[in-house]
């Protein structure tokens, strides 16, 4: 992994494969490489390690010609980042080029054999694995590049999203994907290749998902072909894309995380508009219309998640308890996909990703199934995966989200659970009229007062500047704030590569407060609610011991304000909704600390977006 680009036209390929390994730069990636084939059919394979604009550098003085050519963007898996290990990979006669993203798990069985049979390899990638046996069935069998990767594909073990060049077949891209995305881009007279479509839609918003298992046969001044690896023909569904260009782009703000992070009162309109009512009393998924039967008859819900869609998951595990009276269990996706669960036809499972391609999250669906589980997806990319996988789900309709640190699909993913707790609960007679009415209310209002809090944003950047220093934080929060602190805690750790954990303050005189001093800062959401007595205690025994405490407050708290370091008020919601409203806040802080740092706040060291593999 992480970012797969490809061109087949009139337009020379190299400006528009490096366009498009820009707009994947948001992935998050180590190295980046192109291959393009000249008017001579040289297959030209250029590579570095580091930003694209390194490789655009090497490049200067290259031969970049060429109609047709594939691009990648490296996340290391398989061998350090590094020029040799990027991508494009040569197969050894360099006449095939790849570009690959996923796992091959029986990569080092097959290069073994390979090296018996005398093949040569320059690389530690699994990769180059792959174009070396391709080549050697092609070359064996004298067999075309389509039939080659097909019996290739038998062998392989893994995930993957591929694309290949052969400089003998000038005038064709093989593509093939399973479990790892690839879409298709159909212009006029010509074909794009992209991870997802962001490298795609400034020139087509028609697109076809690959689904797994299938092989795209890109020919130029021919029709997109798309068969299996047993070559029967399939037919593609044509989608048009709905995302512009300027969802995709900074729009003048210095990183794609703090648009992200202002565009959130926007995105939660959008996220909730046609599902809350004019008048705000109701609240409609269509989803639990359709599936009513089967979503009500649960005997348990469990939500299977990871990174943070995993807190996400631990919130609504709260609201549809607190809403629903069903019991909910959370799981890190990773961990339930092997751990032989227990899962019944009676279960309903709620998968949560953002890019809808988890690799984790979408094995622990496919496992559900197997069960009989029903399952509930709830993702921010359409047509991604995981919504194709699932039997119903919602879309959280926040926009493409580019910053590799998730904000605005966390508040959108809390607010689907939010409505889905409210739709199911109205549904079984489990809340009462006025509690829902309440709720829905003052959800339709989070929108404002998250307005308001974004108008902290100088004031947390000069705060921000205080903690620079800090080598580790603190972050405790009760109920429905506990999850928050551990979001928080995650921001931070994720951009400022500062050590962070959160807790439940509860547990700090379980063993954090051993490591409460003067140069600790604690961050405690001490909102007002059902345990802010307990909270204020928590924060006293911090300040006996030195700590440094930015606390969260509630306007008008002349309590906390007294005996706290720094105070950042919020306005008042229900306690069910502060998460949306106190996510914010932290966002912000870990945001301007990584700054003040002089981290790469938008592409954040050793981490992807889509995390397409374990």
């Amino acid at each position: 992994m992480c970012g797969i680009v490809g061109y087949i036209g009139k337009r020379e390929a190299y400006p528009i494969l490096i366009k498009g390994l820009k707009r994947l730069e948001y992935r998050g990636y180590d190295s980046a490489g192109v291959a393009m084939i000249n008017g001579q059919n040289a297959l030209n394979v250029y590579k570095a390690k580091g930003k694209v604009s390194n490789l655009e550098e090497y490049c200067s003085d290259k031969d970049i010609s060429g109609t047709i050519g594939i691009a990648h963007t490296r996340w290391a898996t398989h061998g350090e980042p590094s020029s040799v290990n990027a991508h494009p990979h040569y197969s050894e006669s360099k006449n095939l080029a790849i570009i690959h993203n996923g796992i091959i798990e029986n990569y080092a069985d097959l290069k073994r054999k390979l090296m018996e049979k005398g093949v040569k390899f320059r690389s530690d990638t699994d990769t180059e694995v792959l174009v070396q046996f391709v080549e050697y069935v092609q070359v064996k069998k004298n067999l075309d590049l389509l039939t080659a990767v097909q019996l290739v594909l038998h062998e392989v073990i893994g995930a993957y999203a591929i694309a290949i060049l052969d400089k003998n077949q000038p005038d064709t891209i093989i593509a093939a994907r399973k479990q790892s995305p690839l879409v298709v881009g159909i212009g006029e007279d010509e074909f794009f290749i992209g991870s997802d479509a962001s490298p795609i839609i400034e020139y087509t918003d028609q697109v076809v998902y690959l689904e797994d298992g299938n092989i795209a046969v890109i020919k130029r001044g021919e029709e997109l072909k798309v068969v299996n690896i047993y070559n029967i023909e399939l037919s593609p569904e044509v989608k048009t894309v709905d995302i512009n260009l300027g969802q995709i782009e900074k729009g003048g703000y210095p990183h794609f995380m703090l648009k992200e992070i202002f565009e959130q009162p926007e995105c939660l309109t959008n996220c909730m508009r046609g599902r809350i009512n004019i008048e705000a009393t109701h609240v409609t998924l269509s989803a639990v219309i359709d599936y009513k039967e089967q979503l009500l008859r649960a005997k348990r819900i469990i939500i299977v998640a990871c990174g943070t869609s995993w807190h996400a998951g631990l919130i609504g595990k709260q609201m549809i308890e607190n809403l629903c009276r069903i019991p909910v269990e959370v799981e890190y996706a990773s961990e339930f996909r092997y751990r032989n669960p227990v899962v019944n036809k009676d279960d309903v499972v709620i998968a949560i990703s953002q890019s809808g391609e988890t690799a984790d999250t979408l094995a622990a669906v496919e496992l559900a199934k197997r069960h009989g589980a029903f399952i509930y997806g709830i993702c921010n990319a359409i047509g991604s995966s995981i919504p194709r996988a699932t039997d119903t789900g919602s879309y959280i309709h926040v926009g493409p989200e580019i910053g590799v640190a998730s904000t605005k699909a966390f508040t959108g993913q809390v607010t689907v659970l939010t409505m889905l707790a409210l739709a199911m609960a109205q549904e079984m007679g489990t809340v009462s009229e006025e509690d829902y009415l309440h709720i829905v209310k003052e959800l339709n209002e989070i929108p404002e007062k998250m307005k308001e809090v974004l108008k902290l944003n100088s004031r947390i950047a000069d705060l921000s500047r205080m903690f620079t220093y800090a080598r580790n934080f603190l972050y405790l929060g009760r109920g429905f704030s506990y999850p928050v602190a551990l979001e928080g805690a995650l921001k931070l750790k994720e951009i400022s590569y500062i050590h962070a954990e959160g807790y439940p303050a509860a547990e700090m005189k379980h063993g954090p407060i051993a490591l409460i001093d003067s140069d600790m800062p604690v961050v405690v959401i001490a909102t007002h609610n059902a345990m802010y007595e307990k909270v204020l205690s928590n924060i006293q025994e911090i300040k006996a011991r030195k700590g440094k405490v930015i606390a969260l407050i509630s306007k008008g708290d002349e309590t906390i304000r007294k005996i706290a370091d720094e105070v950042i008020e919020l306005p008042d919601t229900l306690e069910c909704l502060e998460p949306l409203i106190a996510t914010i806040p932290l966002q912000m802080l870990a945001y301007h600390i990584a700054v003040c740092k002089g981290k790469n706040v938008d592409q954040p060291r050793n981490l992807a977006k889509s995390v397409t593999v374990e």
